[in-house]
C-alpha cells in the first residue's frame, strides 16, 4: 500500500474520531463519574464581582443594571469594575453609579488579564464572580454559582451563556456549535470537572485565585486549571445564565482566534495537562487539544490526496475538497433564502474555525495585547440608554 494512502487512512480516521468518534463515546457515556454536586441555594458567602472593560462604554450601564438586579444579599456583594485604559465614556458611566457601591479602577492599558489583577488585590468576597461588559446576566445567575460552593469539592464554577439566536448562517451555525460545547460541558462535569470555564460567567474561591502572567489570554481557563490541579472539581451550572448576541461579521472569527490561540498558550503553560496529574486528560486530549490538531489532520489529508497516484479515488478526493473549499468562498454571496445556504454556511464556519486553529499559533510571535481586540455586538440602545437612578 502507498505511503500517502496509508497516512490519508490515518489522517481521515483521526479525523473521523474529532468529528463524529468523540463526541459519540460522550454520548455513550463513562462508567467513571464523580458524585453529585451538594448545591445548596440556601448558601451565601461574599462575593466580589469584577468586570474588566476597555471601551465599554456602549454596554456598561446595562450591565451595571443586570449585575444590581442580581437575586442576592446586597450587603454580601462588592462590584468592583476595572477600566482598561479605556478612551471613551466608560469610566464617566461608572462613576454615575459609584453612591450605590460600585467601585472604578482606572488602570493603564495592559489588557483583561493585568486588569483583573489589579481588581483582585482590592477584592473582599470569598469568592470572586468574573464577567464581562456584554452579556447581561439573569437575576438568579449568582445565587446558583453561589450555592455550588456549599460542596466543600468544588473550586471554581461556571455558568451558561445562552445566544440569542442569530438570523444568518454563520451566526446560526455558530450557535449549534455552542450547543454542542455546552452539552460536553455538561458531560464533563458530570464524570468530574471542565478543563475551562465560560470567561463572562464564572466563579472561584478566593483562596484558589492568584495574579496570572499579564499577557495571558485565556483567564478563564488558566485560573480554573489551578483549582483543578489542586484537586478541586471545576463544574457548569446550567441555571447560572448570562445572555449574548450574535456577534458582527469577522468579530467570531477574531473570537475564536484568542480563545485558541489562549488554548495553545494554557498547553505550553501547564504542561501537566499531558500527564497522569490530569484526571481529565483523555477528554482534554480528544475535546480541546484535538480543536489544535484539527486543521493539520485536514491539510493531511489534502496533502496525501495530492501525493497518491493518478486514479478515480484521487480525481474524487481533490474534487470533494475542491467542491468545500468553493462552497465556502460563496458562501457570503449566496442570499440567506436560498436553500444552498444551508451547506455554503457550514462549509464557511469549518473552514474559518480550523483557519482560526491554525492562526492562533501567532501568540508565540505576537505580543498577546495585540490580540485582545473587543467582540462586537449589536447595542441595545434601549437597555443601554435606562438611568441608574
Amino acid at each position: 500500500m502507498p505511503i500517502p494512502l496509508i497516512l490519508l487512512i490515518a489522517f481521515a480516521a483521526l479525523t473521523a474520531y474529532i468529528v463524529v468518534g468523540y463526541p459519540l463515546l460522550l454520548a455513550a457515556g463513562f462508567r467513571r463519574r464523580a458524585p453529585p454536586i451538594v448545591k445548596d441555594l440556601s448558601h451565601r458567602t461574599s462575593v466580589s464581582v469584577i468586570v474588566a472593560v476597555h471601551n465599554g462604554a456602549d454596554f456598561i450601564r446595562a450591565k451595571l443594571q443586570s449585575i444590581l438586579a442580581l437575586d442576592y444579599p446586597k450587603g454580601l456583594i462588592q462590584v468592583i469594575v476595572v477600566s482598561d485604559g479605556s478612551t471613551d465614556k466608560t469610566e464617566a458611566i461608572v462613576r454615575e453609579w459609584m453612591d450605590r457601591g460600585v467601585v472604578l479602577l482606572s488602570v493603564a492599558r495592559g489588557g483583561k488579564v493585568a486588569a483583573l489583577n489589579q481588581a483582585m488585590t482590592g477584592a473582599r468576597g470569598e469568592i470572586l464572580f468574573f464577567t464581562d461588559v456584554r452579556q447581561p446576566l439573569d437575576p438568579q445567575a449568582l445565587r446558583h454559582l453561589v450555592a455550588n460552593f456549599a460542596d466543600r469539592t468544588v473550586g471554581a464554577v461556571s455558568g451558561e451563556l445562552r445566544l440569542v439566536r442569530g438570523e444568518t448562517g454563520i451566526q446560526a451555525d455558530m450557535e449549534l456549535y455552542w450547543r454542542y460545547e455546552v452539552w460536553a460541558r455538561k458531560r464533563h462535569s458530570q464524570i468530574d470537572s471542565v478543563y475551562n470555564t465560560t470567561g463572562c460567567i464564572y466563579a472561584i474561591r478566593r483562596e484558589l485565585a492568584e495574579p496570572m502572567p499579564p499577557d495571558t489570554l485565556g483567564d478563564d481557563a488558566i485560573m480554573p486549571l489551578r483549582a483543578f490541579f489542586r484537586g478541586y472539581r471545576v463544574i457548569l451550572d446550567p441555571d447560572a445564565l448570562a445572555f449574548d448576541y450574535p456577534t458582527t461579521a469577522g468579530a467570531e472569527f477574531r473570537r475564536r482566534l484568542r480563545t485558541l490561540a489562549g488554548l495553545c498558550q494554557a498547553c505550553i503553560r501547564v504542561p501537566a495537562l499531558f500527564t497522569r496529574a490530569n484526571r481529565m486528560r483523555f477528554h482534554f486530549l480528544s475535546h480541546k487539544f484535538a480543536r489544535l490538531v484539527l486543521p493539520w489532520a485536514i491539510l493531511g489529508i489534502i496533502g496525501c490526496s495530492l501525493a497518491l497516484p493518478a486514479s478515480r479515488v484521487r480525481a474524487g478526493l481533490l474534487i470533494f475538497e475542491a467542491a468545500v473549499a468553493l462552497l465556502a468562498l460563496v458562501d457570503r454571496l449566496v442570499p440567506a433564502v436560498f436553500p444552498l445556504k444551508r451547506v455554503t454556511s457550514p462549509a464557511r464556519t469549518f473552514i474559518a474555525m480550523n483557519a482560526a486553529a491554525l492562526a492562533s499559533l501567532v501568540v508565540f510571535v505576537v505580543p498577546a495585547k495585540r490580540l485582545w481586540i473587543p467582540t462586537t455586538a449589536p447595542v441595545r440602545r434601549k437597555r443601554a440608554a435606562s438611568n441608574p437612578k
